[in-house]
């Protein structure tokens, strides 16, 4: 199995952005269980997100729209005891931060309680204050932009985002306010190649992608699509890792190359 050094170190927001600036690449994965984090961080995967995707691959809704703070709680802590060395960001879940940056702090505090090293946030511009208000309280952020999946009903599905020129230039006033306003890390989904290239060069924080190419700082998937294990739709994305590998272990270990080396994702896993 491939080993990666940022296991024998751990991760911290620093150490994200120093990557940034030498240029290496940084591997996310999710992860919902302390079995599970032990064996990415054994793999060197750098961030592990517990994703509210596991209202998904674990429940079997058809959205994240059904998670609750209490299931993020429990898997936060979960993931934390199971951790050795990686980065863990919680999703806060829908309903949780859009009332007003007061209620996104309280809910944010019990992330955090229970093991979080950041909070993730899907928003677009209205979402300043509510970065704003955490930053100034030492909660560090991640904020997700391009598709994001609580908006799914709203946007009308899954589908590619920022890929006209209003959109684009859009989207890249929103990453760049959300920076000013104290975001320490930033997602974009399902965003065109070349916009992703772009914002990654413009922004001075790490940028993480899932179907925006392969010119972000780093790299993150759902792990159960990454192992084939869901059995939903996967979207174009998506790599099966499992595919050729003896085990599990060895599937993350070369999901953790892959990114490392930035041969995923290719063009046929782009827009």
């Amino acid at each position: 199995m491939v080993m990666n050094a940022t296991q024998t170190k751990k991760m911290t927001l620093p150490r994200l952005k120093s990557l940034k600036i030498a240029q290496e690449k940084i591997a996310m994965l999710t992860c919902y269980d302390a079995c599970f984090s032990s064996l990415l961080n054994q793999a060197g995967v750098d961030v592990l997100l517990v994703g509210d995707s596991l209202g998904m691959v674990l429940s079997g809704f058809n959205s994240t729209l059904p998670v609750t703070l209490q299931q993020m709680v429990y898997h936060t802590q979960c993931v934390a005891a199971g951790n050795s060395n990686a980065l863990i960001i919680a999703d806060m879940p829908f309903g949780s931060y859009q009332e007003s940056p007061e209620q996104a702090y309280r809910n944010a505090c019990q992330l955090m309680a229970a093991g979080a090293h950041m909070v993730k946030l899907e928003g677009d511009n209205w979402m300043s204050k509510t970065v704003e208000f955490l930053h100034h309280r030492d909660i560090a952020v991640c904020a997700h932009l391009g598709l994001k999946p609580q908006s799914v009903h709203a946007v009308g599905g899954y589908k590619l985002q920022g890929n006209t020129a209003e959109e684009a230039q859009k989207l890249s006033q929103t990453a760049h306010a959300l920076e000013q306003a104290g975001a320490q890390l930033i997602l974009f989904e399902m965003i065109p190649s070349a916009l992703a290239h772009n914002l990654t060069q413009m922004l001075k924080v790490p940028t993480i992608g899932i179907g925006a190419g392969p010119h972000c700082d780093g790299q993150v998937l759902v792990m159960h699509d990454m192992l084939n294990i869901y059995s939903g739709k996967k979207p174009k994305f998506v790599k099966n890792f499992m595919d050729g590998q003896p085990s599990i272990a060895a599937a993350i270990a070369s999901y953790v190359q892959a990114v490392k080396n930035n041969t995923f994702p290719t063009q046929e896993h782009s827009f």
